[in-house]
Protein backbone atom coordinates (compact mmCIF):
# COMPACT_ATOMS: atom_id res chain seq x y z
CA UNK A 1 0.00 0.00 0.00
CA UNK A 2 1.42 3.57 -1.10
CA UNK A 3 0.87 6.64 1.12
CA UNK A 4 -0.87 10.02 -0.09
CA UNK A 5 0.87 12.73 -1.20
CA UNK A 6 -0.29 14.34 2.18
CA UNK A 7 1.00 11.54 4.59
CA UNK A 8 3.86 12.02 6.38
CA UNK A 9 7.17 9.97 5.57
CA UNK A 10 9.12 7.96 7.54
CA UNK A 11 13.04 8.61 7.71
CA UNK A 12 13.86 5.43 5.75
CA UNK A 13 10.79 6.42 3.12
CA UNK A 14 12.32 10.37 2.79
CA UNK A 15 15.51 8.53 1.92
CA UNK A 16 14.10 6.41 -0.66
CA UNK A 17 12.36 9.04 -2.09
CA UNK A 18 15.06 11.28 -2.12
CA UNK A 19 17.86 9.16 -3.28
CA UNK A 20 19.90 9.90 -0.34
CA UNK A 21 21.29 7.99 2.76
CA UNK A 22 19.51 8.42 5.95
CA UNK A 23 22.38 9.53 7.82
CA UNK A 24 22.91 12.31 4.84
CA UNK A 25 19.82 13.64 6.56
CA UNK A 26 20.69 13.46 10.04
CA UNK A 27 23.50 15.08 8.87
CA UNK A 28 21.53 17.90 7.30
CA UNK A 29 19.26 18.61 10.05
CA UNK A 30 22.67 19.81 12.17
CA UNK A 31 23.86 21.80 9.39
CA UNK A 32 20.34 23.82 8.33
CA UNK A 33 18.54 25.19 10.75
CA UNK A 34 15.46 25.13 8.57
CA UNK A 35 14.90 21.46 8.08
CA UNK A 36 12.72 20.40 11.50
CA UNK A 37 11.09 17.08 10.63
CA UNK A 38 8.83 15.93 13.13
CA UNK A 39 10.04 14.11 16.25
CA UNK A 40 7.70 11.83 18.09
CA UNK A 41 8.15 9.50 21.40
CA UNK A 42 11.97 8.33 21.06
CA UNK A 43 13.30 11.13 18.48
CA UNK A 44 11.55 9.03 15.48
CA UNK A 45 11.17 11.61 12.47
CA UNK A 46 8.38 12.40 10.13
CA UNK A 47 8.68 14.39 7.25
CA UNK A 48 6.07 16.59 5.92
CA UNK A 49 5.54 16.84 2.48
CA UNK A 50 7.20 20.43 2.65
CA UNK A 51 10.04 19.17 4.64
CA UNK A 52 10.33 17.07 1.91
CA UNK A 53 10.28 20.17 -0.80
CA UNK A 54 12.51 21.69 0.85
CA UNK A 55 15.02 18.50 1.52
CA UNK A 56 14.68 18.03 -2.55
CA UNK A 57 15.82 22.16 -3.03
CA UNK A 58 18.58 21.25 -0.40
CA UNK A 59 20.21 18.52 -1.95
CA UNK A 60 19.84 20.35 -6.04
CA UNK A 61 21.70 22.80 -4.76
CA UNK A 62 24.45 20.26 -3.30
CA UNK A 63 24.48 17.69 -5.44
CA UNK A 64 23.21 18.93 -8.66
CA UNK A 65 24.34 22.59 -8.89
CA UNK A 66 27.35 22.28 -7.08
CA UNK A 67 27.07 24.43 -3.60
CA UNK A 68 28.68 24.16 -0.60
CA UNK A 69 27.01 23.70 2.53
CA UNK A 70 28.11 27.36 3.37
CA UNK A 71 26.62 28.32 -0.16
CA UNK A 72 23.01 27.19 0.57
CA UNK A 73 22.86 28.52 4.37
CA UNK A 74 23.88 31.84 2.42
CA UNK A 75 21.26 31.36 0.22
CA UNK A 76 18.79 30.41 2.35
CA UNK A 77 19.33 33.42 4.67
CA UNK A 78 19.07 35.85 1.76
CA UNK A 79 16.41 34.57 -0.30
CA UNK A 80 14.75 32.36 1.87
CA UNK A 81 13.35 28.85 1.61
CA UNK A 82 11.14 29.53 -1.34
CA UNK A 83 14.26 29.95 -3.64
CA UNK A 84 15.80 26.93 -2.06
CA UNK A 85 12.40 24.53 -3.36
CA UNK A 86 12.26 26.64 -6.47
CA UNK A 87 16.10 24.93 -6.90
CA UNK A 88 14.48 22.21 -7.20
CA UNK A 89 11.54 22.71 -9.27
CA UNK A 90 8.96 22.46 -6.01
CA UNK A 91 6.15 23.94 -5.40
CA UNK A 92 7.71 27.24 -3.53
CA UNK A 93 3.87 27.66 -2.18
CA UNK A 94 4.25 24.45 -0.74
CA UNK A 95 6.64 25.65 1.49
CA UNK A 96 4.70 28.72 3.41
CA UNK A 97 3.70 26.59 6.30
CA UNK A 98 7.07 25.50 7.11
CA UNK A 99 7.82 28.88 6.81
CA UNK A 100 5.35 30.22 9.24
CA UNK A 101 6.35 27.37 11.32
CA UNK A 102 9.83 27.94 11.64
CA UNK A 103 8.89 31.86 12.30
CA UNK A 104 7.07 30.96 15.07
CA UNK A 105 9.75 28.64 16.87
CA UNK A 106 12.32 32.15 16.43
CA UNK A 107 9.72 34.03 18.25
CA UNK A 108 9.45 30.66 21.23
CA UNK A 109 13.14 31.04 21.15
CA UNK A 110 12.96 34.91 21.62
CA UNK A 111 10.21 34.30 24.68
CA UNK A 112 12.32 31.30 26.18
CA UNK A 113 15.93 32.40 25.67
CA UNK A 114 18.13 28.79 25.63
CA UNK A 115 20.48 30.33 28.55
CA UNK A 116 17.70 31.82 30.68
CA UNK A 117 15.73 28.97 32.84
CA UNK A 118 12.33 28.89 31.81
CA UNK A 119 10.23 28.94 35.44
CA UNK A 120 6.70 27.20 35.15
CA UNK A 121 3.83 29.36 37.63
CA UNK A 122 1.58 27.18 39.69
CA UNK A 123 0.90 23.81 41.27
CA UNK A 124 4.42 22.39 40.19
CA UNK A 125 6.50 21.76 43.32
CA UNK A 126 9.17 23.74 43.93
CA UNK A 127 8.77 26.36 41.30
CA UNK A 128 11.95 26.62 40.54
CA UNK A 129 14.03 26.43 36.80
CA UNK A 130 13.16 23.41 34.65
CA UNK A 131 15.36 21.03 34.50
CA UNK A 132 16.94 20.65 30.67
CA UNK A 133 15.17 17.50 29.51
CA UNK A 134 11.84 18.96 30.88
CA UNK A 135 12.09 22.15 28.75
CA UNK A 136 13.27 20.65 25.88
CA UNK A 137 10.05 18.32 26.17
CA UNK A 138 8.47 21.03 26.48
CA UNK A 139 9.21 23.63 23.68
CA UNK A 140 8.43 20.32 21.55
CA UNK A 141 5.24 19.83 22.61
CA UNK A 142 4.67 23.81 22.38
CA UNK A 143 6.06 23.55 18.78
CA UNK A 144 3.66 20.82 18.22
CA UNK A 145 0.81 22.72 19.42
CA UNK A 146 1.81 25.81 17.32
CA UNK A 147 2.48 24.09 14.27
CA UNK A 148 -0.79 22.44 14.45
CA UNK A 149 -2.47 25.83 14.66
CA UNK A 150 -0.65 27.15 11.84
CA UNK A 151 -1.70 24.61 9.68
CA UNK A 152 -5.38 25.14 11.31
CA UNK A 153 -5.81 28.80 10.54
CA UNK A 154 -4.31 28.17 6.52
CA UNK A 155 -7.05 25.80 6.25
CA UNK A 156 -9.62 27.92 8.16
CA UNK A 157 -8.16 30.80 5.77
CA UNK A 158 -9.13 28.75 2.76
CA UNK A 159 -12.37 29.82 0.54
CA UNK A 160 -14.92 27.01 1.39
CA UNK A 161 -16.74 25.10 -1.37
CA UNK A 162 -20.21 26.82 -2.19
CA UNK A 163 -18.39 30.63 -0.91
Amino acid sequence: MTKGPDAFRTISEASDELGVPQHVLRFWETKFSFIRPMKRAGGRRFYRPQDLEVLRGVRGLLHDQGYTIKGVQRLHKEQGLSRLVSAAGGDAEAVATLEAELAAEAQLQQRLPLDEPATVQGPRRGGGPLEPAARTRLLSVLEDIEAAKTRLDAILAQPQAGE
